[in-house]
């Protein structure tokens, strides 16, 4: 599992963002998410690439298809971070 500052980095670009928020309804191929967000193919790599390298997004293979899904572990992992922050009155 990577460090949440490699976390937080990915998580600090809106292109990225919406790439999870798609993520979280359901997995996808880089194809599905270039009609749906409107970046070149060589951006979408790299967006891929960085939200990888966090932990963000798993893959699988599916013959010569690659398909990412959200890494629910670190992304749980992230809001309990956050949670320490929650002050109670």
């Amino acid at each position: 599992m990577k460090p949440l500052n490699a976390v937080f980095k990915a998580l600090g670009d809106p292109t990225r963002m919406a790439i999870l928020q798609l993520l979280r309804e359901q997995s996808r191929t880089p194809s599905d998410l270039l009609e749906r967000i409107q970046v070149s193919q060589p951006t979408l790599s790299h967006h891929l690439d960085m939200l990888k390298r966090a932990d963000l997004v798993e893959t699988r293979r599916e013959g010569q298809y690659i398909r990412y899904s959200l890494n629910m572990t670190v992304v749980q992992m992230a809001m309990e971070y956050f949670m320490k922050f929650h002050i109670r009155k």
